[in-house]
């Protein structure tokens, strides 16, 4: 019975239903069907997706007190909830939480409390971020570093958006559009105009384009 529950609550969430997902999930327990790790984590994911954060953490609390270890995937459901709201510190305290529980966040983890970061405008606690990753020798992606640059530019920090640019190339990794618009919108607070027209010249040799933005 619990697959025909699961199978509700993930067609709720995906549809944007998170109260009847949650309704559902909470008659679980009634109808002689306890939640099981999977019913869990299709609520929390149902909350992620209606940006409901204060719900998605409350079932994650709820798992462990009732000794139902998340797993990675839940917890990135979490995860994603914290930084859809701007949560910024829950976001670390579910990082914490996971690596304290013997869990090993991946790619989708420290993007999501990188985002975070960067809605947040944690600038610099998305750079330690990246830190840790390298520190957990977890490569950083394009997506990592994005986030890191673009908090970076929303505060004029251009001499560390270039620094995180650069270490994304020698990672062997590829600049995005969004890489470089961020590093040029922060040349252009920081007044480094030539920079500015360097990276420009960069992206038109390169294999991202510039768009109306980077122009901008």
């Amino acid at each position: 019975r619990s697959v025909s529950f699961n199978a509700a609550i993930s067609a709720c969430g995906e549809g944007q239903q998170w109260e009847r997902a949650l309704s559902l999930f909470g008659s679980m327990a009634t109808a002689s069907c306890p939640p099981n790790v999977v019913s869990y984590g299709a609520a929390i994911c149902a909350c992620e997706r209606s940006h409901h954060w204060e719900h998605a953490l409350g079932i994650l609390a709820e798992m462990r007190a009732l000794r139902h270890p998340p797993d990675v995937v839940t917890c990135n459901s979490a995860l994603s909830a914290c930084e859809k709201g701007k949560q910024w510190e829950h976001a670390f305290s579910v990082l914490a939480e996971m690596l304290g529980h013997g869990l090993a966040p991946d790619l989708m983890s420290y993007n999501a409390v990188m985002s975070s970061c960067e809605k947040s405008v944690r600038w610099e606690l998305a750079l330690s971020t990246l830190q840790q990753m390298h520190d957990s020798d977890l490569r950083p992606d394009v997506i990592n570093y994005s986030a890191g640059i673009s908090a970076c530019e929303k505060v004029g920090r251009w001499e560390q958006a270039l620094r995180l640019l650069v270490a994304l190339r020698a990672s062997s990794g590829e600049p995005d559009e969004i890489c470089y618009n961020s590093a040029i919108s922060a040349f252009e607070k920081g007044k480094q105009w030539e920079r500015a027209l360097l990276m420009l010249v960069e992206m038109q040799e390169g294999s991202s384009s510039p768009s109306l933005i980077s122009y901008n």
